[in-house]
């Protein structure tokens, strides 16, 4: 399975959130994190995402630490972000009784 995260923040708070990263801890072994992707525009801003694989079985401790990793940025202005799970299409019919 993945967890897809989503940061979205002004370009003046660049250099904040770079800092805020070069910071953070490391991602534990049992996850693989693709990215952080970046892109930017006028309208939105700056927006980065990135998808970490791990097994459904630790589903709660990647939650957990991704949501103590997003802590670390608060109080960079307009920082904003987003924690989604996503399921393998077997795992989703599983969910529903389907599987």
């Amino acid at each position: 399975m993945i967890i897809f995260t989503n940061v979205s923040y002004p370009p003046e708070g660049a250099k904040e959130i770079a800092e805020c990263f070069m910071k953070a801890p490391q991602i534990p072994e049992y996850m693989t994190r693709k990215g952080p992707y970046i892109s930017s525009s006028i309208e939105g801003g700056i927006s980065t995402f990135s998808i970490y694989e791990l097994d459904k079985s630790r589903l709660a401790e990647g939650l957990e630490l991704l949501g103590n990793y997003m802590a670390g940025f608060f109080g960079v202005p307009g920082f904003a972000y987003e924690i989604k799970p996503f399921f393998e299409i077997e795992e989703a019919l599983k969910m529903i009784g389907m599987g």
